[in-house]
């Protein structure tokens, strides 16, 4: 007889799957009993800990009555995914590409943001309220994550739809912002990208003076500064700037994956010492340049293939970054698509060419916690924005991770750290930093 285990409860499946691996008639050897109980130690642990993901993109197509999270859509996040994978936590982006440093472009920008940030109140007010909803503070996601929910928190990747009024920080604060980036890839009013890096083009040298004061005012109302998208010198100025710890939303180690998106060993313990921390991202080309390279070198014929029959445009990832405004996000929605469409027909590819992969990910983990500490680190997906690794491909693989974890010795403590005990800690202590600020 054939049981249908996915509609019971998360913590019943498990231990029901448990239970029919420990009762097959299999003669074990005593590496497969090794393995048997890491599995039932990583189980164990995924369901206790509160896992998050600090950056999940989206699409405001898919927050409508007719089509939203709480279906199994062809996104890599949605609540199926969530309850299948056992991903609680999930921050959820308000994106806007950079564009021309302009009032009309201000404009345009805003009108992008408002628009992402009323999709996800529509989701969890609206849509599917009685399965997840929206977190402003760690013992919100806490006391959501208790009642048997999902959680969704809300960051802002790209401080150019701010314009140049400055009370569009508390603006967005408001609208439930908890982090926010100064820029994306282009250099915004605010600071230089790290896109710069690639020419030695910049437009500031680090912060703008606008750029100095938003800091300031992320730390008087409360929002997280992400250091994952600015130059190096920039990170370095609001790192030294900040009153609070800051974040980076969605990096990795530079000392493994040579891009100029990574941070270098400096910066990490710069980050270190200013007491936040940095959340490793399942990105491929950020977590393994060379390999993802050689992968995706194979792949270029089947991609334009692909791209000739959804009937877009093929941009290489690392020339989309060369694109402009409109042009780049949709670089970025074409490519995204051509992956997910491309994963079901690159076998023999990856057989010649190993993708990048959970451990190859779990690596990062491992070298930046030798460097700057258990404390100072936590994990990320990327998801629906071009993230997503082999054995991590969207949230319902996300107990691989787990396992990977635990395989390497991490203990239970460890891991709630890393799945966002640690950026829970430091969105707190920012919160406390801006009740500070706001009473003196």
């Amino acid at each position: 007889m054939k049981i249908n285990t996915q509609y019971l409860p998360r913590r019943i499946r498990s231990v029901f799957v448990l239970f029919l691996i420990l009762s097959a008639p299999i003669v074990f050897s005593q590496t497969s009993i090794a393995e048997i109980s890491l599995k039932k130690r990583a189980i164990e642990i995924h369901e206790s800990v509160m896992t998050v993901d600090t950056h999940v993109d989206i699409d405001v197509e898919n927050f409508v009555g007719v089509r939203n999270y709480s279906q199994n859509l062809d996104t890599q996040v949605n609540l199926p995914k969530m309850e299948k994978g056992g991903l609680d936590v999930s921050w959820l982006i308000v994106y806007t590409g950079q564009d021309e440093l302009s009032e009309k472009g201000y404009a345009a920008a805003m009108e992008n943001a408002i628009s992402k940030f009323e999709a996800i109140h529509r989701l969890t007010e609206e849509l599917a309220p009685d399965r997840i909803q929206l977190a402003l503070t760690s013992e919100e996601a806490r006391r959501i994550h208790a009642s048997g929910r999902k959680v969704a928190m809300i960051g802002v990747e790209n401080a150019y739809p701010l314009g140049t009024d400055l009370s569009n920080i508390q603006k967005f604060h408001d609208l439930g912002a908890r982090y926010m980036s100064l820029s994306h890839n282009g250099h915004s009013q605010f600071c230089d990208s790290n896109t710069g890096e690639a020419d030695n083009d910049w437009l500031y040298g680090g912060l703008s003076e606008l750029g100095k004061k938003a800091v300031a005012e992320m730390n008087r109302v409360g929002i997280m500064i992400d250091l994952s998208h600015p130059s190096k010198e920039a990170n370095r100025q609001m790192i030294e700037l900040s009153k609070a710890p800051v974040i980076a939303s969605h990096s990795s180690a530079r000392a493994l994956s040579d891009v100029s998106r990574n941070l270098d060993d400096e910066l990490l313990k710069m980050i270190q010492k200013n007491g936040g921390v940095v959340q490793t991202v399942a990105f491929r080309q950020y977590v393994d340049d060379k390999k993802y390279s050689a992968n995706d070198k194979a792949s270029e014929s089947l991609y334009k293939e692909i791209a000739k029959e959804m009937g877009v445009e093929y941009v290489p990832l690392g020339n989309i970054g060369e694109l402009d405004g409109e042009k780049r996000s949709q670089a970025y929605e074409n490519y995204d698509k051509i992956m997910k469409a491309s994963q079901g027909r690159k076998s023999e590819i990856n057989k010649a060419y190993p993708p990048v992969d959970v451990k190859d990910f779990v690596n990062h983990i491992d070298y930046m916690v030798e460097l700057i500490g258990i404390d100072h680190v936590g994990i990320s997906s990327d998801f629906d924005g071009g993230g997503g690794v082999m054995g991590w491909k969207d949230a319902s693989e996300t107990f691989n991770v787990t396992m990977e974890l635990v395989r390497r010795g991490y203990s239970e403590e460890e891991i709630a750290k890393l799945w966002g005990a640690n950026l829970l800690r430091v969105l707190d202590e920012v919160q406390a930093v801006s009740k500070k600020l706001q009473s003196e």
